[in-house]
């Protein structure tokens, strides 16, 4: 065994492709293949199974590959440190944003970051809030964005970035020329919400509290897994929806959605930047967050 082995083998994890694998780090299939077969000789055991086009890992592959993502970790910052010692900032980190910030806030920073440090590598794992936390509490990135807190003792969380929730309306809507909407007005129509595990669904649902008023008080005709998806919903006028104004600003702009603000309810939410309370930084993520401390005026690292 050795890393090369590791980063392929979690590569077709991630990508459930051998072929998808191979392109991404420009090996043939059989290379790829003859590298997995290597690793479960190793191990004796069998690390992979194809189901249909997919590559699925068995449950050794599954704890093969929590500890390969810890250990291709551990490298990256070994080499990040081994380069500040040189006076450098180069290496890899990876970083998490639940849907909003990975899709509409992080890319900027990190863009910005990479420009001045042209020997850095970031790469940037969105999923929903949970699941980002998830991550940083098993190691698999440093930091992430995400658009609600959690009661975990195991991170910290710091307030980064305000947003404004709004109600999100198709063009040609009976309401697309209103200034704002009483929430009253909601409850019988047809309405889009996104997932359990949502940091938008749980910052919804913990300022309806305030009004004494829950997902059962709507008209809740599709659950949907994204914003994205939120959004093509109401493009199609399946339902309105809230979501974050920063979503739709693009679509807003060029008049095909409207964000409408919300009466008698403040659906204002902050974004966390959040990171596991013990682990110590890499070098490079302590370049990072210097970086976003300077971008935000918001104090990120303890002292």
């Amino acid at each position: 065994m050795d890393l090369w082995q590791l980063n392929i083998f979690c590569n077709v994890i991630e990508l459930k492709s051998f072929s998808k694998a191979g392109k991404a780090i420009h090996l043939s299939q059989p290379t790829i293949s003859s590298h997995i077969r290597d690793l479960e000789n190793y191990f004796n055991c069998r690390l992979i199974d194809r189901l249909g086009k997919e590559a699925v890992p068995t449950k050794a592959g599954n704890l093969l590959y929590s500890h390969a993502k810890r250990i291709l970790a551990m490298k990256d910052s070994a080499e990040a440190a081994m380069s500040e010692f040189h006076g450098s900032i180069k290496g890899r980190i990876k970083i998490g944003g639940s849907t909003i910030p990975g899709g509409y806030i992080l890319p900027q920073f990190i863009g910005n970051f990479v420009s001045k440090f042209s020997d850095v590598k970031i790469t940037l794992i969105i999923n929903d809030t949970s699941q980002i936390i998830d991550k940083i509490i098993e190691g698999e990135v440093e930091l992430g964005m995400v658009g609600a807190k959690t009661t975990d003792k195991r991170v910290v969380q710091v307030p980064i970035i305000k947003d404004e929730m709004c109600v999100i309306l198709p063009k040609d809507h009976k309401w697309f020329n209103r200034k704002e909407i009483d929430l009253k007005e909601i409850k019988k129509e047809p309405f889009i919400i996104r997932e359990p595990g949502s940091g938008t669904r749980k910052s919804l649902l913990e300022k309806l509290e305030t009004r004494k008023m829950g997902p059962d008080d709507f008209n809740i005709i599709a659950e949907l897994g994204n914003t994205s998806a939120i959004i093509q919903g109401i493009k199609s006028k399946i339902g309105i929806s809230i979501l974050s104004s920063m979503a739709v600003e693009e679509d807003c702009a060029l008049g095909r959605l409207k964000a409408v603000p919300l009466k008698g309810i403040d659906l204002s939410r902050q974004f966390y930047l959040t990171r596991h309370k013990d682990r110590t930084p890499s070098p490079l993520m302590n370049a990072f967050m210097d970086f976003l401390e300077e971008k935000t005026g918001k104090k990120i690292k303890s002292d």
